[in-house]
């Protein structure tokens, strides 16, 4: 593969990862407080640990000689993460009390 490959292959995969957090996230609206964490919190947790190799990598084949095309497919990925943390937030701190 080459590195244009690699980086769009990634790319990709961050994307799917940051959706899967998000609508992990969305999922606790739909159920009563749990006494523990649930499988959703898990899977948000997993969905963040693979998400920084894969910015990593990401990062690491990206062409740098044109930094705003090479930074353009985070956009959306990093838009869905700060929603999912905002969410996360208030599901813990306002939602369940």
């Amino acid at each position: 593969m080459t590195e244009q490959q690699i980086n769009r292959v990634s790319g990709r995969f961050i994307i799917v990862l940051s959706l899967i957090a998000l609508l992990a996230v969305l999922s606790g609206y739909f159920q009563p407080p749990q006494p523990d964490e649930g499988t959703a919190a898990h899977i948000f947790q997993l969905a963040i640990a693979a998400l920084v190799p894969m910015i990593l990598l990401f990062l690491a084949t990206a062409d740098w000689r044109r930094p705003s095309r090479s930074a353009r497919p985070l956009a959306f990925p990093v838009a869905a993460l700060v929603v999912a943390f905002a969410a996360l937030y208030y599901l813990e701190h306002y939602h369940y009390r």
